[in-house]
């Protein structure tokens, strides 16, 4: 058993794939047409973290309800965890690619950490082994 895929809800797929696949490196799996339950054209979009087996699917807000959810689908809490064995270079990357950290990065017993912000204002972490050197 593993946990295939998550689902986040995004404002617009086209910059949501950008961000996914230009700001954090994730490969975009899968962009196909699809239809929601009750017939109107949406689009079935996968990205994942490379050699993961867990990916995420782009969720096109659909109605009022899940506009208010953009962003805040962890109700403001880090909701979203992604660890890299080097944290140094994802961290540099990330910041040439435009990514906003809330916060510098730190070392905690469990490894290094910094909070960041996805394209919909969701938290994340990221998270390095506790033996990387700071930057």
């Amino acid at each position: 058993m593993h946990l295939e895929l998550i689902a986040i809800i995004v404002e617009e797929y086209d910059s949501a794939i950008e961000f996914f696949v230009e700001a954090l490196g994730f490969d975009l799996i899968e962009d196909s047409p699809s239809l929601t339950n009750d017939g109107r054209p949406k689009r079935w979009v996968v990205v994942r973290p490379p050699n993961s087996a867990t990916g995420i699917l782009l969720a096109q807000a659909d109605g009022e309800k899940q506009r208010l959810a953009i962003g805040d689908q962890a109700a403001g809490r880090v909701g979203f965890f992604l660890r890299v064995t080097d944290f140094a270079a994802a961290y540099r990357r990330m910041v040439e690619a435009g990514m906003k950290f809330e916060t510098e990065p730190r070392t905690e017993t469990y490894g290094q950490v910094a909070v960041f912000t996805d394209i919909s204002g969701n938290r994340w972490d990221l998270l390095g082994p506790p033996e990387s050197a700071l930057l």
